[in-house]
């Protein structure tokens, strides 16, 4: 496995991954129809917009997960459910704070992410609900360092 910056050739694969690692992940947390449209297309747009800041997973070039980070804030890091438990997003995650990443937000139930992110040290900062989706839901910001935006 290696990680190296997203191309656009990339994007309609890692859509795919974002999708079913998004429906997956949080199955319980949010609606069927939230899950839905978070399909591919929705990725493939965001991803596009945000090239630049994607690294990619890669073995023999299949994706197999991704990270989305901007000014020292994980975005996304999502992995393919059929990776999981690999290694992929400890090198992900390893390579974000190599990085400089110090703060990252998740769902409070998804106690999976919490759970991968308390073991590599990250603290949880603060719980929060704000509107996603069309819904208010519970956050959880977390940080890692001494300082935290």
């Amino acid at each position: 496995m290696k990680l190296r910056a997203a191309t656009g050739a990339d994007v309609p694969a890692l859509a795919r991954v974002a999708q079913r690692s998004y429906q997956f992940a949080f199955a319980g947390i949010l609606e069927d129809d939230v899950l839905a449209s978070r399909d591919a297309e929705f990725f493939a747009a965001r991803f596009a917009a945000s090239l630049e800041a994607l690294i990619v997973a890669v073995d023999n070039e299949n994706p197999l997960g991704f990270l989305l980070m901007t000014d020292g804030h994980i975005d996304m890091l999502f992995i393919d459910p059929g990776s999981t438990g690999k290694g992929v997003g400890s090198r992900l995650l390893d390579y974000a704070e190599r990085k400089g990443a110090k703060s990252l937000e998740c769902f409070r139930d998804n106690h999976g992410a919490r759970r991968f992110y308390e073991r590599y040290g990250w603290r949880l900062d603060r719980e929060y609900d704000r509107e996603f989706a069309g819904r208010n839901r519970s956050f959880v910001f977390y940080v890692k360092g001494e300082t935290a935006p």
